[in-house]
């Protein structure tokens, strides 16, 4: 069963059920009415033949004693059952029940109830007469309010009928109306799992709960977009980034492979380039696989004493930059994160600065409160360069010469941002470069910070 058609069965029932109470109600108002009506002549009626019989001087049975309509029938019950008194009007005596018996035999109070003599459905009043010697029983017929009451049984089933069609056709309509967005947008995503066009875009008007849900509609394919152009640019990038290793590679082998005598030192010289190409081929898709888990969950997330880290990562790099030393000033820092992306991160900073300083500096790195600041007293990055320099990549035209593939960077950046951090740089005053992670920090705990 289709939404739409649950729908508009939902509304017809609700119509239906609200309908059939509304006609409940009104059959009982009216039912109510019409023998309130009835018992209220039927009161009126008894008291005036009490009021009559109290007269001075009067005998039982009198003439013109009853009056009323032909609907009306009346008797007067002796206290052993006889009747004293009766009036024309209905073929029969009316049935002597035991309440007529026992207000002949002592004082009661007018009582109503319903009987059904020769077919015929009557309302009956019962009274003691004045005197207490004799019970008056007044009866009336009931046909007429019967049929009223039968006719409204049938026009209020008709109008029952009759709402419960027209709320299954609003319903169509209401739920058709209801639905359109809906529909527009089933229609968009079945467009775009078949065609893959990413680029579709739904109109947007209003601010109902469809509508929200068609602008998420809309901020969700905007989001799978830029990341499917992200990943195709990531492969084109890496495409062209791997061509140029891998030609040297194959010129390498080529030269390795051709028959004929070869020197040792050009052959020496040759096994030690194609080592550094497998080595940078390596970094580069090391990167690669580093960027193309951007956006995944970071499930191995833990609490992380940064300053330790930092200082782990200090000490390595000082095995690496032989020409190159750091200094490293810390306080006690703990982040909430993966660590093995976090020491990736600082680790690609180092290395950055580690590069660009000159022979004999000093590379200043900084820990305190969730942010690590590394400086080196290089060359500084040039103005033109600023925007790009985290790019996926970018290499300024300096570092074109030097070994790296333009991916260190941007993984830092891409690390920072997952981390709910940044990365930024400047240019401070002396020359060089400062690059600054930030990532939220955690309060430390006291233990820590004696034992630091």
């Amino acid at each position: 069963m289709s939404f739409r058609l649950r729908l508009t069965l939902s509304v017809a029932a609700a119509v239906a059920l609200a309908v059939a109470a509304a006609c409940a109600v009104a059959y009982v108002v009216v039912g109510e009415q019409l023998y309130s009506q009835i018992d209220s002549g039927l009161r009126t009626e008894s008291a005036r033949v009490q009021q009559r019989i109290a007269e001075p001087f009067f005998r039982i049975p009198p003439t013109g004693l009853f009056s009323g309509t032909e609907n009306d029938y009346m008797q007067v019950v002796a206290p052993d059952g006889t009747i004293i008194a009766q009036s024309s009007g209905i073929n029969g005596k009316l049935p002597i029940t035991q309440g007529a018996l026992a207000a002949a035999r002592g004082r009661q109070g007018l009582t109503l109830s319903d009987m059904t003599v020769q077919g015929i459905h009557l309302r009956v009043a019962t009274v003691t007469l004045p005197g207490g010697n004799a019970s008056l029983q007044i009866a009336h017929r009931l046909t007429d309010a019967d049929v009223v009451l039968s006719k409204l049984r049938i026009w209020f089933l008709l109008v029952a009928v009759g709402g419960v069609a027209l709320a299954a056709l609003l319903g169509a309509f209401v739920a058709r109306d209801a639905l359109r967005p809906v529909r527009r947008l089933t229609e968009e995503a079945e467009h775009v799992a078949e065609t893959y066009d990413l680029s579709r875009r739904i109109e947007v008007s209003g601010s109902d709960e469809l509508t929200r849900l068609a602008a998420s509609f809309n901020t969700m394919l905007a989001a799978l977009e830029q990341a499917v152009a992200a990943q195709r640019q990531l492969v084109a990038d890496a495409s062209h980034e791997l061509r140029t290793p891998l030609t040297s590679l194959r010129t390498n082998f080529e030269v390795l492979l051709r028959p004929g005598p070869l020197p040792d030192e050009s052959r020496r010289k040759l096994v030690r380039d194609v080592h550094r190409q497998f080595d940078e081929m390596a970094a580069l898709v090391g990167d690669i696989v580093e960027l193309a888990r951007d956006g995944q969950p970071q499930s191995e997330e833990d609490e992380v004493r940064l300053d330790v880290l930092v200082a782990d990562a200090v000490e390595r790099a000082e095995r690496n930059a032989h020409d190159v030393s750091f200094r490293l000033v810390a306080q006690p820092t703990l982040v909430r994160g993966v660590p093995a992306r976090l020491d990736r991160a600082v680790t690609n900073l180092l290395d950055n600065a580690a590069k660009w300083s000159p022979a004999g500096e000093v590379v200043e790195v900084e820990v305190a409160g969730g942010t690590v600041g590394v400086r080196d007293h290089g060359p500084g990055i040039a103005e033109d360069d600023l925007p790009f320099i985290f790019d996926r990549f970018y290499r300024s035209a300096e570092a074109r010469s030097m070994p790296g593939s333009g991916l260190g960077l941007a993984i830092v950046r891409q690390v920072a941002e997952t981390h709910g951090g940044q990365v930024t740089v400047e240019r401070p005053s002396g020359g060089g470069s400062r690059f600054v992670l930030t990532v939220p920090a955690l309060p430390v705990p006291t233990e820590d910070l004696v034992d630091a």
